[in-house]
């Protein structure tokens, strides 16, 4: 992320947050939507500036009645979003792959910085776990209740004790990213902290700090697990380090740094690749094991965000300020499987679903881009509503995609099924 403006955005947009959810009746927030239809606000919300990305002169009353929105894209390189349109495919909007269920509006998710979104994790199809301020809470689709999971603003310190656990109280912990995976969820702070809570035990597991360094935010955080089925977890960093955690020892086991700030990373499904993207055009594929780089990822034109691999372990996906999604194949990094355009902004979290069938890339705000993956990104179910995107999540099952909506007074959690086209013989297998 910018580098040395990242701190100075993050608190001023942290001011403005509290700020607004001052002002947010609770009463308002306690409604559920079901329908085939996302249901049209009557309030006029839209003056909301983000840190001067989105311009306060339509409201959501003129935008109903036709008027544009009008949003300033984020970059660090001028112009790279309207450059980078030459090389986009075209796609073919109007598909539904996953059909709306609900809005739950009593499920408000956060952001820390608005460079960073993914802080919603589903680790089923009834469990969502997200940011909202200093809660990370888990919501129940079954039964349309949250608890608390972790609270970041009282004092956080380990219940276990492991060789290396950080000793020292973490307060107010400001969560600018995080992940979960099964029943192990990990939140990334703004001044490099690390707290680890295993979802089936009482209090946090492991807390550190991953470096000292002024400009130490984790940007991004994957959990995994090594062939030999071991719990791991890569941390993304600010200071241009990536570094891998052994939950099962709790130990630091790699340490790599880069010649940028690292924002993102994600690992192939056999583990022998990682791709790691940050605060250069460029973007890399390195040995997780050693940190060698194996190949350079040359397209983009400004700082990219988002990473994700596809099942097959051969293609991956790329997300940048400037405004495409850029889809690799190992075989052939000089070419590109597909370049897809966003609508606002940058691309800012992308998801595949566990069968490979479709992919899922987010922009900042307002637009969720579905892609048939099968047909070869051609095909593609556009996702339009009111709001700042805290994050996506698919269901492991792939039945569930879940988008966080950050708004001062319609922030709430989308729920889409996904869509089953049954034969009248399906009912007899």
């Amino acid at each position: 992320m910018s580098t040395y403006q990242a701190e100075e955005d993050a608190a001023a947009y942290m001011d403005h947050v509290d700020d607004d959810m001052d002002d947010v009746d609770d009463e308002d927030l306690d409604e559920d939507f079901h329908g085939d239809d996302m249901p049209a606000s009557d309030s006029d919300v839209d003056e909301f500036d983000y840190s001067s990305n989105k311009i306060a002169d339509t409201s959501a009353e003129q935008a109903r009645k036709g008027k544009d929105i009008q949003y300033k894209n984020y970059e660090n390189v001028p112009n790279s979003g309207d450059s980078s349109g030459k090389d986009c495919m075209v796609t073919q909007k109007g598909a539904i792959f996953y059909d709306f269920w609900r809005n739950s509006r009593s499920v408000k998710s956060s952001i820390l910085h608005f460079e960073l979104r993914n802080l919603v994790w589903a680790t089923s199809k009834h469990d969502v776990y997200l940011m909202s301020q200093f809660l990370v809470s888990h919501y129940s689709t079954l039964t349309s209740g949250k608890h608390e999971v972790l609270n970041v603003q009282d004092h956080v310190t380990p219940s276990e004790k492991h060789p290396g656990s950080f000793l020292e109280v973490f307060t107010k912990t400001q969560v600018s990213t995080l992940a979960v995976r099964d029943k192990f969820l990990v939140a990334g702070g703004f001044h490099g902290e690390l707290i680890c809570k295993h979802l089936d035990r009482p209090g946090v597991s492991f807390c550190s700090r991953t470096t000292y360094d002024d400009n130490a935010i984790t940007n991004a955080i994957e959990i995994y697990n090594k062939p030999s089925g071991a719990l791991h977890f890569t941390a993304s960093n600010n200071d241009c380090g990536v570094r891998d955690f052994d939950m099962e020892r709790y130990q630091l086991v790699n340490y790599f740094r880069f010649p940028w700030p690292v924002n993102h990373t994600s690992l192939s499904p056999d583990g022998k690749l990682l791709t790691i993207v940050g605060d250069n055009p460029e973007g890399l594929l390195v040995d997780p094991n050693t940190g060698k780089t194996l190949g350079t990822l040359a397209g983009h034109l400004d700082f990219s965000f988002a990473s994700a691999w596809h099942p097959d372990g051969l293609t991956f996906s790329t997300g940048n300020q400037d405004k495409t999604c850029r889809v690799w194949d190992i075989r052939n990094l000089s070419k590109f499987v597909a370049v897809l355009r966003g609508n606002l902004g940058a691309v800012r979290s992308i998801r595949y679903t566990s069968d490979g069938k479709y992919m899922a890339m987010a922009e900042p705000a307002d637009f969720v881009h579905v892609y048939d993956v099968s047909k070869g990104y051609e095909t593609e179910q556009e996702i339009d509503f009111f709001g700042e995107i805290s994050g996506i999540s698919f269901s492991p099952d792939t039945e569930a995609l879940f988008i966080g909506v950050w708004d001062r007074t319609y922030g709430s959690l989308l729920e889409y099924g996904r869509r089953h086209n049954y034969t009248y013989l399906d009912s007899f297998l």
